[in-house]
């Protein structure tokens, strides 16, 4: 059969920020923000960064910090789900908004947005845990968030004072926040101006200037360190630093803000690194697709070595593989863990997230020829498949080989809706898909390495 696949890219003049700018429109997905969000925070805190005349190599570091402040955000949205059992993003996105310290604002939120949909009677045990045990989940959630993003960022390489300002992005000036209660300058200086660069570029996004000055202003001595807030208002006075701020060329805005001394090019090494970084974050959104990335990966390189492919195609399968699911961090885990069958509305939902990877991977040159070959692992050769219904031969080879390897580790490994599958049983149903979904040869590839 012919193996040309559409797998190829340029590693070389790779810049890390580029690779990391786009890629954080994942986790503005999985945190229920406009795509951006973060790259936006990352124009406010670096111009404050330049207020304060902070020198290049420590911008550097706030630079990633705010690129990757949401690193571990898909940590907890599980978690999250089962205690408030509404959408995991949505709840996140209003929490921004929220003043945490006044508790009117804590008790409006907490009935809004407790298991919307249900009866009174399904709802109540629910704001009575919150009630009795808030504070204890509080800790939880946020602990568990700030550590995996720590973690992230420590395996993509990045120092010490990036990995600690992003643990304390929930921190308040006066001791209040989470998950550690520090307090004033105990709380690393680039956690403070994550955090008030984040309230910025949320209610400015809501109501412009004026809503941006009054939500900082209100939370002066409490959340934000009053040095940044008085500093942030004479920022304010700039209109040509709100005029990038509304910029539809951020992305690039943002890469021309870094420090041009600390501009670095990456290795394929590198670029590996940093997919597997993100597969770790892709996995961590449910426990039922824990390592799922890294197995597809795996059985794809399983496949494609079988099949004949040579090193530098295989390099880039393996990319594909473990990114293939990054627009799953779009969908609430309302849905990924529901337990019992979906609805055709909830189904349709599920069926976006192909269209949500290939948006993040189209984003940057060198996914290009990546993105559809990722994203199109759940097209079918009868054409029934999403999200484009393609073809026979429309489907590239690489992408045939991911979707044997995506539906292998799917059915062998335990669910919501069952446990794991017995191996002889997953293998069954492969053959069965054989010729109507799957490529045979693909899966006759995979059955022999097993």
């Amino acid at each position: 059969m012919n193996l040309t696949t559409g797998l190829s890219g340029i590693v070389g003049e790779l810049r890390q920020s580029e690779i990391i700018g786009a890629l954080s429109h994942a986790l503005d997905l999985t945190e229920g923000m406009p795509a951006g969000h973060a790259q936006r925070c990352c124009w406010i805190g670096m111009h404050l960064a330049r207020e304060l005349e902070i020198d290049a190599n420590a911008r550097d570091d706030l630079y990633y910090t705010l690129l990757l402040k949401d690193a571990g955000c898909s940590s907890n949205a599980a978690r999250i789900y089962s205690i408030y059992r509404c959408d995991d993003r949505l709840l996140k996105r209003d929490y921004k908004r929220l003043d945490s310290s006044r508790v009117d604002q804590l008790v409006k939120f907490a009935i809004s947005h407790v298991a919307p949909g249900q009866t009174w009677l399904e709802r109540l045990p629910i704001l009575a845990r919150l009630v009795g045990k808030g504070e204890e989940i509080g800790q939880e959630v946020f602990l568990t968030r700030c550590e995996q993003g720590a973690e992230i960022a420590q395996q993509l390489g990045f120092s010490a004072t990036v990995c600690d300002a992003i643990r304390g992005l929930d921190e308040h000036w006066d001791g209040q926040g989470h998950p550690h209660r520090l307090k004033g300058e105990d709380i690393p200086l680039f956690s403070r101006i994550a955090l008030i660069s984040q309230v910025v570029e949320v209610f400015f996004a809501e109501g412009g200037v004026p809503a941006a000055l009054h939500a900082i202003r209100a939370r002066r001595g409490s959340w934000f360190d009053p040095q940044l807030v008085e500093q942030m208002e004479r920022l304010a006075l700039d209109e040509a630093f709100w005029d990038g701020l509304r910029a539809p060329d951020i992305a690039g805005r943002i890469v021309a803000l870094q420090p041009p001394e600390c501009v670095r090019e990456i290795s394929s090494a590198e670029l590996a690194r940093l997919s597997g970084a993100f597969a770790a974050v892709i996995d961590a959104k449910s426990p039922y697709t824990f390592g799922h990335s890294s197995r597809v990966c795996q059985y794809a390189e399983r496949i494609g070595r079988e099949a004949g492919l040579g090193e530098a195609e295989l390099f880039w399968l393996r990319q594909a593989a473990l990114l293939h699911d990054i627009g799953k961090l779009g969908i609430s885990n309302r849905i990924l863990d529901k337990p019992g069958k979906l609805t055709d509305e909830e189904f349709a939902e599920v069926k976006r997230h192909p269209v949500y990877s290939l948006d993040i991977l189209s984003r940057l040159g060198v996914f290009e020829s990546l993105a559809p070959v990722a994203s199109g692992h759940h097209e079918r050769l009868d054409g029934k498949g999403y999200p484009h219904g393609l073809k026979g031969s429309q489907i590239d080879v690489a992408t045939r080989m991911i979707a044997v390897a995506d539906v292998f580790d799917a059915i062998s490994a335990e669910r919501p809706y069952r446990g794991a599958m017995p191996l002889s049983q997953a293998l069954a149903i492969l053959d069965e898909q054989s010729g109507d979904a799957l490529d045979g040869d693909f899966v006759a590839a995979l059955k022999r390495t097993l």
